[in-house]
């Protein structure tokens, strides 16, 4: 049944089926970002779905890094940081920034007005300032201030059910 009506579904508690659960989460897909602070030990980057918004007025968006990352603690404390969502074209900056990637080894790059480092060329752009964490279980939300917002024309890179692709207008 292409429509869907009458399909069986599997009902659990994320307790008793930690796998059924990220499974579940995977069938909403969400667009890919790379977030990005001035730290102590230069410029750092992270590659997180984990974006939303949250308010127009005043304008909040949120992301919530994983407590067990390496570089929690430089987001956790971070007053300042880019949200950069990425294109088609960005797949790479998405590895560049996972876990053991290179970085900004080798990127060209800008830094904003707060000296968080920007990447041009990003299908949009949030220039942050920290408004608020809360406690989210592994992972910590962190909510932001937009103070300036950029975008351009472009396809979105998608992550859906554990793989990258991009939006298909016109359903």
């Amino acid at each position: 049944m292409a429509d869907g009506v009458g399909m069986m579904e599997t009902v659990f508690t994320p307790e008793e089926n930690a796998r059924a659960f990220r499974d579940a989460l995977g069938c909403f897909a969400t667009g890919v970002t790379v977030v990005t602070t001035q730290t102590s030990e230069g410029p750092m980057g992270f590659t997180a779905n984990s974006f939303a918004a949250v308010s127009l007025d005043p304008p909040l968006v949120l992301w919530s890094p994983a407590k067990s990352s390496s570089r929690f603690h430089h987001y956790a404390g971070a007053r300042h940081y880019a949200i950069h969502v990425l294109d088609r074209d960005h797949a790479g900056w998405m590895q560049r920034f996972a876990r053991g990637g290179e970085g900004f080894h080798g990127l060209s790059h800008e830094v904003n007005a707060e000296g968080v480092p920007v990447i041009h060329g990003a299908l949009a752009r949030f220039d942050c300032a920290q408004h608020a964490t809360h406690e989210g279980g592994d992972h910590l939300i962190v909510v932001g201030r937009v103070l300036r917002a950029a975008h351009r024309d472009g396809t979105p890179l998608v992550f859906s059910r554990g793989q990258y692709g991009t939006f298909n207008p016109g359903i």
